[in-house]
């Protein structure tokens, strides 16, 4: 999998190849995402990964007050 995406050099590369994020939004909502493909994170207006199970994701930065990276050990 890792050969998929180009080396974005995100920090969260360091946590490992695949993560689970907290994502705590604007008003207090929390969500939780796992199996992010760490490779697979491309930032911008709107932050993109992917996601094991084929899935991926779009989130509005502007709305996001922190997020919490964990590994995940398979």
């Amino acid at each position: 999998m890792k050969d998929k995406y180009p080396n974005m050099k995100s920090t969260v590369n360091t946590q490992g190849e695949v993560v689970t994020q907290i994502i705590h939004f604007v008003g207090g909502i929390k969500r939780t995402y796992h199996g992010i493909l760490s490779s697979s994170i491309k930032q911008g207006q709107f932050t993109k990964f992917k996601c094991t199970d084929g899935s991926m994701v779009m989130i509005n930065d502007v709305n996001v007050l922190c997020i919490e990276v964990f590994t995940e050990k398979f």
